[in-house]
Protein backbone atom coordinates (compact mmCIF):
# COMPACT_ATOMS: atom_id res chain seq x y z
CA UNK A 1 0.00 0.00 0.00
CA UNK A 2 1.55 3.41 -1.05
CA UNK A 3 1.88 5.83 1.47
CA UNK A 4 -1.01 8.31 0.11
CA UNK A 5 -3.40 5.57 1.54
CA UNK A 6 -2.55 5.81 5.33
CA UNK A 7 -3.03 9.93 5.44
CA UNK A 8 -5.71 10.45 7.27
CA UNK A 9 -8.18 13.22 6.77
CA UNK A 10 -7.95 16.57 8.45
CA UNK A 11 -4.74 15.82 9.60
CA UNK A 12 -2.94 17.70 6.59
CA UNK A 13 -3.16 21.49 6.45
CA UNK A 14 -3.69 23.56 3.71
CA UNK A 15 -3.02 26.71 2.78
CA UNK A 16 -5.77 29.42 1.92
CA UNK A 17 -4.25 32.21 -0.38
CA UNK A 18 -5.97 34.99 -1.82
CA UNK A 19 -5.07 38.59 -3.48
CA UNK A 20 -5.96 42.17 -2.59
CA UNK A 21 -4.67 45.40 -3.14
CA UNK A 22 -2.01 47.16 -1.47
CA UNK A 23 -4.25 49.79 0.01
CA UNK A 24 -7.22 47.68 1.45
CA UNK A 25 -4.11 45.24 2.52
CA UNK A 26 -2.36 48.04 4.61
CA UNK A 27 -5.43 48.76 5.88
CA UNK A 28 -6.36 46.02 7.37
CA UNK A 29 -2.75 45.52 8.87
CA UNK A 30 -3.45 48.50 10.55
CA UNK A 31 -6.46 47.64 11.82
CA UNK A 32 -4.95 44.29 13.37
CA UNK A 33 -2.37 46.12 15.04
CA UNK A 34 -4.85 48.30 16.41
CA UNK A 35 -6.57 45.57 17.72
CA UNK A 36 -3.72 43.43 18.90
CA UNK A 37 -4.76 40.50 16.37
CA UNK A 38 -2.47 38.71 14.61
CA UNK A 39 -3.81 38.06 10.70
CA UNK A 40 -3.70 34.13 10.83
CA UNK A 41 -5.77 34.59 14.05
CA UNK A 42 -8.33 36.61 12.29
CA UNK A 43 -8.69 34.49 9.24
CA UNK A 44 -8.85 31.41 11.26
CA UNK A 45 -11.61 33.09 13.84
CA UNK A 46 -13.91 34.56 10.96
CA UNK A 47 -13.52 30.90 9.73
CA UNK A 48 -14.30 29.19 12.58
CA UNK A 49 -17.84 31.63 13.32
CA UNK A 50 -18.98 30.92 10.02
CA UNK A 51 -18.40 26.89 10.03
CA UNK A 52 -20.22 27.18 12.88
CA UNK A 53 -22.87 29.36 12.31
CA UNK A 54 -22.39 31.94 14.73
CA UNK A 55 -25.02 34.17 14.25
CA UNK A 56 -23.20 37.62 14.40
CA UNK A 57 -21.41 36.40 11.01
CA UNK A 58 -24.01 34.43 9.86
CA UNK A 59 -25.96 37.88 9.73
CA UNK A 60 -23.37 39.60 7.85
CA UNK A 61 -22.70 36.47 4.91
CA UNK A 62 -26.98 36.60 4.86
CA UNK A 63 -25.78 40.92 3.46
CA UNK A 64 -23.31 40.34 1.38
CA UNK A 65 -24.40 36.73 -0.38
CA UNK A 66 -26.34 36.83 -3.73
CA UNK A 67 -29.76 36.79 -3.51
CA UNK A 68 -32.71 38.46 -4.74
CA UNK A 69 -33.65 41.37 -2.78
CA UNK A 70 -37.56 39.76 -2.43
CA UNK A 71 -35.50 36.54 -0.70
CA UNK A 72 -33.12 38.82 1.81
CA UNK A 73 -36.46 40.38 2.89
CA UNK A 74 -37.62 37.10 3.92
CA UNK A 75 -34.90 35.34 5.14
CA UNK A 76 -34.46 38.71 7.61
CA UNK A 77 -38.20 38.00 8.47
CA UNK A 78 -38.12 34.36 9.69
CA UNK A 79 -35.08 34.61 11.66
CA UNK A 80 -36.44 38.01 13.68
CA UNK A 81 -40.06 35.81 13.59
CA UNK A 82 -37.71 33.07 15.29
CA UNK A 83 -36.34 35.35 17.32
CA UNK A 84 -38.97 36.86 18.89
CA UNK A 85 -40.65 33.24 19.24
CA UNK A 86 -37.85 32.38 21.52
CA UNK A 87 -38.22 35.51 23.21
CA UNK A 88 -41.83 35.10 23.91
CA UNK A 89 -41.19 31.43 25.41
CA UNK A 90 -39.25 33.37 27.92
CA UNK A 91 -36.41 31.73 27.61
CA UNK A 92 -32.91 33.04 28.75
CA UNK A 93 -29.57 33.37 26.71
CA UNK A 94 -28.21 30.69 29.36
CA UNK A 95 -31.44 28.54 28.94
CA UNK A 96 -31.26 28.93 24.83
CA UNK A 97 -28.03 27.23 25.25
CA UNK A 98 -28.89 24.91 27.53
CA UNK A 99 -31.63 23.47 25.97
CA UNK A 100 -31.33 19.81 25.39
CA UNK A 101 -29.78 19.71 29.30
CA UNK A 102 -33.08 21.31 30.24
CA UNK A 103 -35.21 19.12 28.61
CA UNK A 104 -33.38 16.13 29.78
CA UNK A 105 -33.90 17.43 33.43
CA UNK A 106 -37.67 17.76 32.48
CA UNK A 107 -38.17 14.35 30.74
CA UNK A 108 -35.57 12.06 32.23
CA UNK A 109 -36.72 8.98 30.29
CA UNK A 110 -36.62 10.48 26.91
Amino acid sequence: MSEENNIEYGKLTKRIVFTENDHRHAKLTVRLKHDNIRQSEFFRSIITGYLNQDERICSYIDDIKPQSKKKKEKSKSLIQQGNNNLENFGFSEKELSNIFDIIEEEHPDL
